[in-house]
C-alpha cells in the first residue's frame, strides 16, 4: 500500500460517522496512511449491533473489494481502532470527522455527537451532501460556539455494497462497483488548507478533483440532483418501486424498457434551471448540466454529441437542450468506449434493475433510498425557493407526485407498519438554519475580502 509523503497524517486522527458500504469503503481509503487513529461510529440498531458482533469476530479488520478492472490496487484493509454503537461516550481524541450518512439526517447526526464535548475537532467532511448543507452544519456548530470547518464533497466517490457471497454475507467488506471520474469540493473557510490534503487523498484513487470558491457549488455538482427526481419519481418508475412483484424494467433505459421519455428529459432540464436559481442566490455558480454529464460523468463520442454543443448547452433554446440531452442518454444504453464482443454487441450500460419496497425484520415496510433521499433532498430545495421567492413548479410537481404516491401505499397498508421517522419533515427548521448560515457567511467572506484588499494596499 502507498502512503502520502507527510510525516505526520494530514486528517489527523479521524472518525467516519456512518457505517454503511461508503462508510467500510472510505475507511479502507484513508486507513492508507491519511490518518493516525481510525474510529467509525454508527447510531444504535441491528445493524450496529451486527457490526460490533462481526467485529469482536474478525479483531476489527474493515475491507474493500474494488471490482473496477483498473482499480484492482486500490482493494485492502484496515484495522479499526475504535467503534462506538451509537454516539454517546464518543472520545474526544478525532480531529477529523467524515458523515456518511444521508444529508438529511446532518441536523440529528450533528446534534448527537455532542461537539461541544469534541474540543479537538477541526473539520467535519460532507461526503453526500444536498444542496445548503455546508450551511446548515455551519449554522448547527455555530449554535455550540465552534468555529469547526465544513468541507463539502460534491458527492460519494464511489458505488458499493456490502458483500454477499455464497450465502455468506458481512457488513465488514464493502464491494466497489465503480468510482467517479472527478470530485468537486468547496470549505466553509476561503483560506483552507485541508482542501489541499483532499485533493491529494482524491487524486491518489486516481479520480480528478477540483476545489470551487463556494461549498454550493460543490453541492450542486451532484448526477442524482437533477437525473434521479426526473427518472424515478413519475408513475412509470414509482409503479416499479413500490410493486409487490419483481420489477422487470431497469432504471437507465428508454421506454418501454424504462422509464426515459421526452417528458423525463424535459422535466430534468427544468429542474436544472430551477436549481440554477437557488444556487445563483446562495451565491454560486450554476452548472453547465450537459457538460457536467459527458465531462465529469459519463462521456460520449464526440461524434455523438459535439464539443460545441456541449460548451454552448445553456445559452441553445430549450427544445435543442432536450434533444442534446436525449441524445446523451440514448448514447449510453451501451458502453460507447467498450470493445464489442464477437458478435459485435457492445456492453450493456442501462441495465440496472429497480430497488423495490422491501420489509425489515420488524416486518415494516422500507422504501428504497432511490428515490427517497432524493425526495428529501428536493423538499428542501423547494422550501429554500419559496423563502428566496423563487418559482419552482417543477420541483413541487416531483415532489407532490412522491408524496401522492407514497400515502397511497401507506392508506393500503396501515400506518402501523412503516417507521415513524419516514414521516418526519425537518425541512422547514433546516431551510431557516441554511439562509442564517448564508447571511453569516457572506458577511465572512466580504470582510475577508476587505481585510485582503488593505493588505494589498
Amino acid at each position: 500500500m502507498t502512503s502520502p509523503e507527510q510525516v505526520v497524517p494530514p486528517l489527523g486522527n479521524t472518525l467516519i460517522v456512518g457505517a454503511g458500504p461508503a462508510g467500510v469503503h472510505i475507511a479502507v481509503d484513508v486507513g492508507r496512511g491519511w490518518c493516525a487513529r481510525l474510529g467509525l461510529a454508527n447510531r444504535r440498531g441491528a445493524h450496529s449491533t451486527r457490526i460490533l458482533n462481526e467485529l469482536s469476530v474478525q479483531g476489527y479488520t474493515l475491507s474493500s473489494v474494488v471490482e473496477i478492472q483498473s482499480k484492482r490496487h486500490l482493494t485492502g484493509e484496515v484495522r479499526l481502532d475504535d467503534y462506538y454503537d451509537g454516539f454517546d461516550g464518543i472520545d474526544d481524541r478525532w480531529q477529523t470527522v467524515i458523515l456518511c450518512t444521508p444529508s438529511d439526517s446532518y441536523s440529528d447526526v450533528i446534534g448527537a455527537l455532542r461537539l461541544e464535548n469534541l474540543s479537538q475537532v477541526k473539520r467535519i467532511v460532507l461526503l453526500s451532501p444536498g444542496i445548503g448543507s455546508n450551511l446548515l452544519v455551519q449554522s448547527l456548530v455555530r449554535s455550540v460556539g465552534s468555529d469547526i470547518e465544513i468541507i463539502s464533497l460534491s458527492t460519494y466517490y464511489g458505488a458499493s455494497r456490502f458483500a454477499f457471497e455464497a450465502g455468506h454475507s458481512t457488513v465488514l467488506r464493502s464491494i466497489v462497483r465503480g468510482l467517479k471520474r472527478k470530485v468537486t469540493a468547496g470549505s466553509s473557510k476561503p483560506d483552507s488548507r485541508t482542501i489541499g490534503d483532499i485533493k491529494r487523498f482524491i487524486e491518489s484513487l486516481g479520480i480528478q478533483f477540483e476545489s470551487v470558491s463556494h461549498p454550493a457549488a460543490a453541492e450542486s455538482c451532484s448526477i442524482t440532483t437533477y437525473v434521479h427526481p426526473a427518472f424515478f419519481i413519475n408513475e412509470f418508475s414509482m409503479s416499479e418501486i413500490f410493486s409487490r412483484t419483481p420489477s422487470k424494467k431497469y432504471m437507465y433505459k428508454l421506454y418501454p424498457e424504462g422509464p426515459i421519455t421526452p417528458q423525463a428529459i424535459k422535466s430534468m432540464l427544468l429542474l436544472w434551471k430551477e436549481i440554477g436559481e437557488l444556487v445563483t442566490r446562495l451565491h454560486a455558480d450554476p452548472i453547465n448540466l450537459l457538460k457536467f454529464l459527458n465531462d465529469d460523468n459519463y462521456p460520449v463520442h464526440e461524434t455523438t454529441l459535439s464539443r460545441e454543443d456541449i460548451e454552448g448547452f445553456t445559452q441553445a433554446d430549450p427544445v435543442k437542450q432536450e434533444y442534446l440531452l436525449y441524445i446523451r442518454y440514448a448514447s449510453i444504453l451501451i458502453d460507447p468506449f467498450a470493445e464489442p464482443d464477437e458478435q459485435g454487441r457492445y456492453p450493456d450500460f442501462s441495465a440496472f434493475p429497480y430497488k423495490q419496497i422491501s420489509k425489515d425484520s420488524e416486518g415494516k415496510w422500507n422504501i428504497p433510498r432511490v428515490p427517497y433521499e432524493d425526495y428529501k433532498k428536493i423538499k428542501l430545495v423547494e422550501r429554500l425557493g419559496k423563502k428566496l421567492n423563487l418559482s419552482m413548479p417543477q420541483t413541487s410537481a416531483f415532489i407532490a407526485q412522491f408524496e401522492s404516491k407514497l400515502s397511497s401505499f401507506v392508506e393500503e397498508e396501515g400506518m402501523e407498519h412503516f417507521r415513524p421517522d419516514l414521516f418526519m419533515d425537518t425541512t422547514e427548521s433546516e431551510a431557516v438554519l441554511i439562509l442564517s448560515g448564508l447571511e453569516l457567511s457572506w458577511a465572512a467572506h466580504a470582510t475577508r475580502r476587505a481585510d485582503l484588499e488593505i493588505k494589498v494596499e
